[in-house]
């Protein structure tokens, strides 16, 4: 299998595992609440990577931090913690395809991070897509907004939530990004982890375990490995491919989302947590602009770049 189907095939595990995620998120607000599921991802995640990085012996590593690494990796910790609860709780307000969808500002989120923080450059296509980004949001949520369904404003509380569980991931990814000269990824994920996961100890209700189903504990442990997949698919795919190719795929996740959740609805699964939202045209139309725009912003400017490549002379 060459470099470009390896690629494809493990930003499509990536994209599959994050687009199905918020169904199973849903599904746990009845037995278990944010911070307590948060904390059983933590826990699950940080035992499977200190095991992994313990018997390849890469924890050596830590013995060069210096104490302005360590500050970043406990707020880097503090982030990734307030974007998985926050983007639990968000579920309480959105349904699944909607909290995904949203979540989609978090790359541009990023560029600013990046721009500001790392001296990147924003191209005029990057502007133009935040841009089109807005519009579309806006679109999605003009019958909400304008009050045309009586949910409005539950579903505005929801967007703020969302949106600041976007802004707690770029903030982290800021974090590893200045990172990574010292720590490799799965170092920083299992410092971070560990934070989170002493963080939220003392707000774990830990007596909820003990009343779950094998139903219960089959979506908890979902959730948990779903997060060490897709980042490892995800790691893998930027092997084989620009990242810029694998972030412009893995931003169809609120697409997988809604086909998702539209099938759990067709197929009568869990009716009464499960339920699929009446799409207007305009919310329809939104979609489209909102995923074209983070698609066109992570993939024009490689396109473009290997455009003019292929133009000039030998």
């Amino acid at each position: 299998m060459n470099n470009n189907k390896l690629g494809l095939l493990y930003s499509s595990i990536t994209l599959l595992f994050w687009g199905i995620l918020p169904i199973a998120l849903k599904l746990s607000e009845k037995f278990i609440d944010a911070t307590s599921l948060s904390w059983f991802r933590f826990f699950i995640a940080f035992i499977i990577i200190f095991a992994i990085q313990l018997t390849s012996k890469n924890l050596h590593q830590f013995r060069k931090i210096t104490k302005i690494e360590i500050i970043k990796l406990f707020f880097a910790g503090v982030f990734l913690t307030l974007n998985y609860v926050t983007f639990v709780l968000t579920l309480k307000y959105l349904s699944p395809g909607e909290a995904q969808l949203n979540f989609q500002v978090a790359p541009f989120f990023l560029a600013f991070g990046s721009l500001l923080f790392f001296k990147e450059r924003l191209s005029a296509i990057q502007l133009s897509c935040l841009f089109t980004l807005a519009i579309g949001i806006i679109l999605f949520f003009y019958p909400n907004i304008s009050g045309h369904v009586h949910t409005g404003n539950k579903v505005l509380i929801g967007v703020i939530i969302i949106e600041f569980s976007a802004l707690s991931w770029a903030c982290y990814t800021l974090l590893q990004k200045s990172l990574m000269a010292t720590l490799s990824t799965s170092n920083v994920l299992l410092c971070v982890f560990g934070i989170g996961m002493v963080l939220l100890t003392p707000l774990t209700d830990f007596t909820r375990f003990s009343t779950l189903t094998s139903f219960d504990w089959s979506i908890a442990l979902f959730c948990a490995f779903n997060t060490l997949i897709a980042y490892s698919a995800l790691a893998k795919a930027l092997v084989y491919w620009p990242a810029a190719q694998v972030s412009a795929v893995v931003a169809v996740a609120p697409v997988i989302s809604f086909i998702s959740t539209a099938y759990v609805v067709v197929m009568g699964w869990w009716p009464n947590i499960i339920k699929a939202h009446p799409l207007s045209s305009l919310s329809i139309l939104g979609i489209i602009v909102i995923v074209g725009s983070v698609a066109t912003m992570q993939l024009l400017p490689h396109l473009l770049k290997k455009n003019t490549q292929i133009k000039q002379p030998n």
